[in-house]
Formats: C-alpha cells, sequence, structure tokens
C-alpha cells in the first residue's frame, strides 16, 4: 500500500517510546507464556494481560498522538485532497475504535 502524501513519520521522540512499550509488551507476553506453561493461578495471568493490555494502549495512544500532531496537521495545513484523505481518514479510524 502507498504512502499518503500527508504522511510525515514518526517523530524520533514518540518512537523511542513507542518501542519502549511494545518491548515491555512483549516480556510480559513471554511472562504469560511461562506462567500458563507454570499452569499459575488464572487470576495472576489475567492480571499479567490486563497489563499487556495496557502497555499496548499506551503505545497506540502515543502513535495516535503523532499522526494527528504530524501527518494530519500537514495534510490540513496543505488543504485540497490531502486534507481530505485525511478527515476520511480520521472518520474511519474513530468509527474503527468507536464501535
Amino acid at each position: 500500500m502507498p504512502k499518503p502524501a500527508h504522511a510525515m513519520g514518526i517523530a524520533d521522540s514518540a518512537k523511542r517510546d513507542i518501542l519502549k512499550r511494545l518491548a515491555r509488551a512483549r516480556g510480559q507476553v513471554e511472562g504469560i507464556q511461562r506462567m500458563v506453561e507454570g499452569e499459575r493461578y488464572c487470576p495472576d495471568v489475567l492480571q499479567q494481560f490486563a497489563a499487556v493490555h495496557s502497555a499496548l494502549h499506551g503505545a497506540e495512544k502515543l502513535l495516535l498522538k503523532n499522526h494527528l500532531e504530524r501527518c494530519v496537521t500537514h495534510a490540513i495545513q496543505q488543504g485540497g485532497e490531502p486534507a481530505e484523505q485525511v478527515r476520511e481518514e480520521i472518520v474511519d479510524l474513530l468509527y474503527r475504535y468507536v464501535k
């Protein structure tokens, strides 16, 4: 899929934070695997699932913030077709997350 003209990429600081959260989530998932293999108490495992969800939601929030601050702002400033494309993109994103 080609990159839209308004795509600005991920800011270095956001990329570092996102990667840090993803690494944390990866470690937690590996921990869950070990817990399941070790037949740990279900509520303890479920608590770790909640921690993974939290780490992923944090990374997701940072990426959305980056997208709004960089790509969306750039497209709206350009006007015309890029602005229209990004408005449709935002509606699609919101629809996916609201349902």
